[in-house]
């Protein structure tokens, strides 16, 4: 099961939620970086696309030059993405087989745009008003200018389209308390 929304929509507290109802979350972005640094067939195909400028000498990811290189066009952000999102469709279905729950959910910010949403049961999508979004991503990120959010949202499906490919929305506005909706996905996905 899937677990998706926009850049500050909440999908990470939400998740939280879940993993203290004792669900296995698979964080799917931390996942890939580490798999960036630690896996080296996506190493060696990073480097080929890109350039030993991709990593430094100690083998960590180049962010810097990876973020003034890849991420500023869109054709290579679909050729890194083309390597890395498949290193985590592997990594991912490996994890979940070991897990010993009724349900487990992959946290990612683009489970539709990628279409891994496929392979999933379900989906959850996490929505919240956009100035909301932006507000919450310029207190919890103040290095990012109000540009780069909407560089960024600009790269997901608006909120209206994932929540009508979503199987559940949890609504994360002010007037919604998030856990009985929690708790209701939870009860239906237990019974299934």
């Amino acid at each position: 099961m899937g677990i998706t929304g926009g850049i500050g929509s909440g999908k990470s507290t939400v998740a939280k939620i879940f993993s203290i109802l004792s669900i296995p979350i698979y964080y799917a972005d931390d996942r890939a970086k580490w798999l960036m640094r630690h896996d080296e067939t996506l190493q060696s195909g990073i480097k080929s696309l890109f350039g030993e400028m991709s990593y430094l000498p100690d083998g960590s990811v180049n962010r810097k030059f990876l973020a003034e290189t890849v991420f500023s066009d869109n054709e290579k952000v679909k050729q890194i993405n083309s390597l890395v999102h498949p290193a985590v469709g592997i990594d991912f279905t490996a994890w979940a087989q070991a897990q010993k729950s009724k349900y487990v959910l992959k946290e990612a910010a683009l489970i539709f745009e990628t279409g891994s949403n496929s392979s999933l049961d379900y989906v959850i999508n996490v929505s919240a008003p956009l100035k909301t979004r932006i507000s919450r991503v310029l207190m919890r990120d103040p290095f990012r200018s109000e540009s780069q959010i909407n560089q960024i949202i600009d790269q997901q499906l608006p909120d209206e389209q994932k929540n009508e490919l979503a199987d559940f929305v949890v609504k994360n506005t002010e007037n919604k308390l998030l856990i009985p909706q929690v708790l209701y996905i939870h009860e239906k996905l237990i019974s299934t």
